[in-house]
């Protein structure tokens, strides 16, 4: 999505006003299934990525792990929860991105 329209979604859903990289909702019905809907801002990984002068794929692989691990029920709305999900993200890069 663009940045535009995935402020549109923060708005609707989440009352929030302000730009984003990530949003993902959790549809699961039972505690031990994964299931929900992840948005991504293409201009948001753009823009990280050459603020963090991180390669663009690498920040998109982030991001989609960091919504797959909010799906899996990781919180980072504390400073302790963002360095537990920040730890996970690079684990799971790490994996996956192994040559």
């Amino acid at each position: 999505m663009s940045d535009e329209q995935l402020l549109e979604v923060n708005r609707q859903y989440l009352d929030h006003d302000y730009y984003t990289d990530v949003i993902t909702f959790d549809n699961s019905d039972q505690p031990q299934e994964i299931e929900g809907d992840i948005f991504i801002s293409i201009d948001r990984i753009h823009d990280n990525a050459s603020t963090l002068d991180e390669d663009f794929e690498r920040e998109l692989h982030r991001v989609m792990v960091h919504g797959l691990l909010h799906l899996c029920g990781l919180a980072d709305k504390t400073d302790e929860q963002q360095k537990e999900m920040r730890a996970a993200e690079d684990k799971m890069l790490d994996l996956l991105l192994e040559p």
